[in-house]
């Protein structure tokens, strides 16, 4: 814990002599780490791991690491593979990833995210609102069949400047969904198929949802990974059963 201020150190003093008094029976890295957890988790005001290294100034395997790890593993397993993201992973360096591993991509865009448009930085969402959707389709999501009304542009993704597909989703939300795409498209069966591809990941959402809420998946005692998947493979043998 690097000291700060005064009152920072006069607070971690305070920390430190309390939890030594706890675990003054423990080995020296036990008694540091307990102190440093303590401190972080007053610091950060969470319990998140990530909050409390944060606060520690110490580094910790980020989530993007372990999202980079499993794209290589699917990328040497499959060969060629299709990645389905939704919002959280329009990353810059996902897509260089992707493209570097001559991977496919259907992955939504952030309100935030800017393309190349006839050479000019447009954000997303004026290309969004100034189309309109003319191929119908039908589409599962959240449970739903819904009826959607795509369209598409090509454009080019900040990260590479290579050029890509730009497919709108009309009528399910409140605001058009965005979806990029490095798939080729050459008729509106394609937009379709991407379409119907993204939204291929929300039958996965539901299976996850009637696991937990059918048979209280969430509500497991065990603690150990190896006996957690065997519990989901049990729970998958039961809801294949018919």
């Amino acid at each position: 814990m690097a000291n700060s201020t005064s009152i920072t150190y006069r607070l971690k003093r305070k920390i430190l002599t309390f939890t030594n008094k706890v675990s003054c029976r423990l080995p020296k890295p036990d008694r540091k780490f307990m102190a440093d957890m303590v401190y972080g988790i007053l610091a950060s005001r969470s319990c998140l791991l990530t909050d409390i290294s944060d606060q520690l100034h110490e580094t910790t395997r980020k989530v993007n690491t372990v999202t980079f790890d499993a794209i290589k593993q699917a990328a040497a397993l499959f060969g060629k593979a299709t990645f389905v993201m939704d919002r959280g992973y329009d990353d810059n360096k996902i897509f260089l990833m992707l493209d570097h591993l001559k991977q496919d991509y259907v992955i939504r865009l952030k309100s935030n995210r800017k393309l190349l448009y006839h050479n000019e930085w447009t954000k997303a969402t004026e290309l969004r609102n100034r189309r309109k959707g003319k191929v119908k389709a039908e589409v599962f999501y959240k449970g739903k069949e819904h009826t959607a009304y795509l369209s598409h542009v090509k454009v080019q993704i900040t990260a590479s400047r290579k050029n890509i597909y730009l497919v709108l989703v009309y009528g399910i939300t409140e605001h058009p969904m965005m979806l990029a795409t490095n798939k080729e498209i050459r008729s509106k069966h394609d937009v379709i198929r991407i379409a119907r591809t993204y939204f291929s990941r929300w039958r996965i959402e539901e299976y996850f949802r009637c696991k937990k809420q059918t048979y209280q998946f969430e509500n497991f005692r065990v603690r150990r990974l190896e006996a957690i998947n065997a519990l989901n493979f049990y729970i998958t043998l039961r809801t294949r059963h018919r």
